[in-house]
């Protein structure tokens, strides 16, 4: 959800450093970066990485973008020495050189994250300063990322449109509460009653998980995260929970169905046109308003 931050920032013709989790720097291959840290969350070490890299590279008037509200996050830049922009949130305001107040209006993820880069920008006189997040996160894959899914496709003797894709899983809790799904498994016996060929292809550690939640469905090996997004994108259906793997999705512009029942897609839901979202936060989508909106789709596209 924070590709149009970074497509704008890095249209600004400045060099532009990701800092984020080890896994983004492979789905962020094909794009120009200056260069990747990888955080662990532990604001300490992520702090000496910050640090370290700067020295090395010699960024001594590098600022500083948060899109994340964590204290943990604004701690870091502060302590690596990185004068930064964000949200002011949970007691950040001392640790920020420009805090910035949270727009009043409820906005999505994607747009108020785009909303820090718009202030960022302006602060710093690096215009022209879009107004508006754009509607869709065209993410950019490399020629070696769609060779990858689709040499994946061709081993398991797949064709594009021709397979549904589920991701019966989503690591961790929200709020307490599981945020899968509970019936991708009767779901993919639906589906293959009508003759519909099933896939899934879980990360490593969310192998075992994806075989209890859907064991009818066929496993494919693990891919890196940006053939992953190949395969998504060549799937007549991505049917997924929100998470992780409903915005990769949104971001290759798959046709998919997000499925909420702990969160609520005005708030996190897919960003893109093909999307399409049921349920929300308390209330899980039963089968039948599953079933219903994938017949209706296929009869009116």
């Amino acid at each position: 959800m924070s590709l149009p931050c970074l497509q704008t920032l890095l249209d600004t013709g400045v060099p532009v450093v990701v800092c984020a989790r080890p896994w983004a720097r492979e789905l962020l291959s094909a794009y120009p970066l200056h260069g990747f840290i990888p955080m662990t969350s532990h604001w300490r070490q992520d702090a000496k990485a910050i640090r370290r890299y700067r020295r090395q590279h010699g960024h001594r008037n590098a600022y500083g973008v948060l899109l994340p509200d964590s204290l943990s996050s604004a701690l870091s830049f502060k302590l690596a020495g990185l004068p930064s922009c964000g949200y002011r949130d949970d007691g950040r305001s001392l640790l920020l050189r420009w805090p910035l107040n949270k727009p009043q209006n409820q906005l999505h993820a994607v747009q108020s994250w785009f909303y820090i880069v718009q202030q960022a920008l302006g602060l710093w006189n690096l215009g022209p300063v879009p107004e508006q997040a754009p509607a869709t996160l065209d993410l950019t894959l490399s020629p070696l990322q769609r060779q990858e899914g689709d040499n994946s496709l061709r081993q398991a003797a797949l064709r594009p449109g021709d397979y549904i894709l589920i991701a019966p899983t989503a690591t961790g809790l929200h709020k307490g509460r599981v945020k899968v799904w509970p019936y991708f498994d009767q779901l993919t016996r639906h589906l293959q009653a009508q003759g519909k060929t099933v896939i899934m292809c879980p990360p490593p550690n969310e192998h075992e998980a994806a075989l209890h939640n859907a064991p009818s469905a066929r496993c494919l090996p693990p891919l890196p995260l940006g053939a992953f997004a190949r395969i998504c994108q060549q799937a007549q259906w991505v049917i997924c929970n929100d998470s992780g793997v409903s915005h990769i999705a949104a971001a290759i512009k798959a046709q998919q169905l997000t499925l909420c029942g702990v969160t609520n897609p005005e708030d996190t839901g897919p960003w893109s046109p093909r999307a399409l979202s049921l349920g929300r936060d308390g209330q899980w989508p039963t089968l039948d308003e599953v079933v219903h909106v994938l017949e209706s789709e296929r009869e009116h596209p």
